[in-house]
């Protein structure tokens, strides 16, 4: 019912934007002396900062208006009062820095209407009769993937909690592998593949539609491991509205990303990915417009059918996939619970490799499959699918922002007509409104300047592949992200970093230049103030790129089988004497466990057996182990399985628990000096790391 409500409700979110932007708008286009602009800034800045503390939608409606109105003004400003042209260098200078700023405030606007008015979906019951419950098909492709991996997944879904006469598992594999087939027929699942590798992903999917028949068809990534509730958590809104014909569910990683290891955040700053499971989708939602994003998700039959099946059209078959459905009036939903777990990608090289793929396809989209274009899609819908593909184009406007203040620190050119102190009391006001308006709204799920930092380490590898999939989108093929590796030694991968070292050297140039500047035109209070503002650009610029140099830094890792942290009741069991040992899990992994017990365990004793039971999951194991080493009531132990079943067991005790993955949202609310006392200390250790390293080698 609050579902119905809120969805009927929509309309008031249209009137309050729209009669919000009219009147900003207006607002926005007064001519005012720049003293009183000075106080009309600090004023909804104050406004700003006691709005900021208050709860609930309407602060939040309120700050993304003060922001859009004090972006508005500087944006009307900087059309029309900040532009001359003076011979071809410097008018090509100004223009392209106009486009970055142009672009930055449509995202800007295209945010906040996606982020004003999330819905926070609930979760929808079953019916009891469970003969009501539909058949689903699970599909789980891999290409190129370790078995090892894989391995985890299939036990997961076929320990999902649905009736077994509907449950039915799929092994995709386009690699043709004669050891995944063993492996399907030794755990009793079926078996799907193919003579070729025709559109990559999309192809092997389309190819599993075609040789099975359940109404709904659930996708796990070959890495992405869902827990037991996974189905019967989501599956009630589809049948509940047979319109529905996609759920998605976030896609949380639990191992580190290269953002989360090399630069140390982890349990710090939220990863990268937070923003859009935990905030953007469910905005997305609102509007029915939720994003298949191609794992963790279950889908109809008969929407997918409706549309030709999987889109094949770019490489990325799920987001395209969602927009062709919305196209023919299929309705889609996003459940904001994080029921699978998956591998995030090993090393920054892997991380570019998997963006310049949704680079590549989002802009592919954008150009053949424009939401602006077309029938079939609400205003709201059109808005956010225009939103992720425009995010795409990033690198370019990123790449200008931090050139910029070259322009005239090293060619003398003057791209924005107007005095220094003009420049601040427009620009200072929109980027501390923007700041502050996107703090409060991403809260727990993305920490302020963080943004920078993700795109200044990729956006000079995926700039070039953005324009080419804008200008030619037929070009560029589908690849399949490595998961999986071990990184066994630290190291400085000086491929990635190449150019974000040329731009550092150049930023470090551009601010003596603009040090001395300073000091020769001191006499000169304009010039002074020039140099002054240029420098401050560029000292800027310069953390990020030394924080995005800092992310190419790999660190060791000391497992190939990531170690995942759970307090979880156990017991430790002495087969031989039959003595049981009460303990906590410190940490897990398909390779051993960490426990403390409640009393001390007996030198001698080495070989047990560990027990969990979770009546609440049904999960119950019992799985031989050995113990490695102990301290006190510390205990390492590695498993001793042997069985099919023991390795379930495992499976089901460290992925498999329906609160595996809850703690993926715990952090506080963003407080931008905070989330810039990190960055340095990030950048600080690496320094210091870089020091004693070339110490140790001299």
């Amino acid at each position: 019912m609050t579902f119905i409500l809120e969805r009927t409700s929509k309309g008031l979110p249209y009137i309050l934007i729209s009669v919000g932007l009219f009147l900003v708008l207006l607002a926005s286009q007064a001519v005012i002396l720049p003293m009183a602009q000075i106080f009309l800034s600090v004023g909804v800045l104050l406004c700003a900062l006691v709005i900021r503390k208050k709860s609930g939608y309407l602060p939040s409606l309120l700050m993304i208006g003060l922001s859009t109105f004090i972006s508005l003004r500087y944006i009307f400003w900087r059309l029309l009062h900040t532009l001359q042209f003076e011979g071809w260098i410097q008018s090509t200078l100004m223009l392209t820095l106009l486009f970055a700023e142009i672009y930055s405030w449509i995202i800007l606007f295209l945010g906040y209407m996606q982020l004003a008015w999330p819905l926070n979906r609930k979760e929808c019951s079953l019916p009891e009769d469970k003969s009501l419950w539909p058949h689903v098909d699970v599909f789980i492709p891999t290409y190129n993937e370790d078995l090892d991996v894989v391995r985890n997944t299939v036990l997961a879904a076929m320990a999902m909690d649905w009736p077994e006469e509907k449950l039915h598992v799929y092994l995709l594999d386009d690699g043709r592998r004669p050891q995944f087939e063993a492996f399907t027929q030794e755990v009793g699942v079926g078996y799907i593949t193919r003579a070729n590798n025709v559109h990559a992903k999309a192809g092997n999917l389309n190819h599993a539609l075609r040789q099975t028949q359940s109404e709904l068809v659930a996708v796990f990534d070959s890495d992405h491991i869902p827990v037991k509730s996974f189905l019967v958590r989501t599956l009630g809104w589809m049948v509940l509205n047979p319109r529905i014909s996609l759920v998605q569910t976030p896609q949380y990683f639990y191992s580190l990303d290269p953002f989360q290891r090399n630069l140390d955040t982890y349990g710090h700053i939220p990863p990268e990915s937070n923003l859009f499971y935990g905030l953007v989708q469910p905005g997305n939602d609102f509007w029915n417009a939720t994003l298949f994003c191609g794992s963790g998700a279950v889908l109809r039959r008969s929407a997918l059918e409706s549309i030709g099946g999987f889109a094949v059209e770019t490489v990325t078959e799920d987001a395209h996939t969602s927009l062709k459905m919305q196209r023919k009036g299929w309705e889609s939903a996003y459940l904001r619970e994080t029921l699978a777990g998956g591998l995030a990608t090993e090393s920054l090289a892997l991380h570019v490799g998997q963006r310049i793929r949704w680079a590549r396809g989002m802009v592919q989209i954008f150009r053949i499959d424009n939401p602006l274009l077309g029938r079939g899609l609400s205003l709201g819908q059109r808005f956010c699918y225009l939103s992720a593909m425009l995010h795409f184009f990033f690198p370019i406007p990123r790449l200008i922002f931090l050139i910029a203040p070259l322009a005239f620190l090293c060619l003398g050119q003057n791209i924005i007509y107007a005095t220094p102190a003009s420049v601040m009391i427009y620009a200072v006001p929109h980027l501390l409104q923007s700041l502050m308006a996107q703090s409060r709204i991403q809260g727990r799920w993305r920490y302020s300047i963080w943004n920078y930092v993700y795109e200044t380490s990729i956006a000079i590898f995926l700039a070039p592949v953005v324009l080419v999939a804008f200008f030619a989108p037929s070009r560029g093929t589908f690849n399949v992200t490595a998961k999986g590796g071990l990184i066994t030694r630290n190291y400085l991968d000086t491929r990635m970093v190449r150019p974000n070292v040329i731009m550092c050297v150049i930023l470090i140039f551009a601010g003596i230049v603009g040090v001395v500047g300073m000091f020769e035109h001191s006499s000169n209070p304009l010039l002074f103030q020039t140099y002054g503002m240029n420098l401050l650009w560029v000292l800027a610029n310069l953390l990020i790129v030394l924080a995005a140099i800092t992310v190419g830094y790999e660190r060791k890792q000391h497992r190939r089988t990531p170690r995942i942290s759970a307090q979880l009741p156990v017991s430790m069991i002495d087969p031989v004497q039959q003595k049981r040992y009460a303990a906590t899990t410190v940490d897990l992994s398909k390779g051993g466990l960490s426990l403390r017990t409640t009393e001390p365990v007996p030198a001698e004793l080495e070989s047990v057996s560990v027990e969990y039971i979770n009546p609440g999951d049904k999960i119950t194991m019992n799985v031989p182990a050995q113990i490695i080493n102990r301290q006190d009531t510390f205990v390492r132990l590695e498993w001793r399985n042997s069985t099919l079943r023991d390795e379930m067991g495992i499976v089901e005790m460290i992925f498999g628990r329906s609160d595996a993955w809850s703690h993926w949202s715990d952090y506080s609310n963003d407080k931008p000096l905070h989330s810039l006392s990190l960055l340095a200390r990030g950048i600080i250790n690496f320094m210091l790391v870089v020091v004693l390293r070339r110490r140790s080698l001299g």
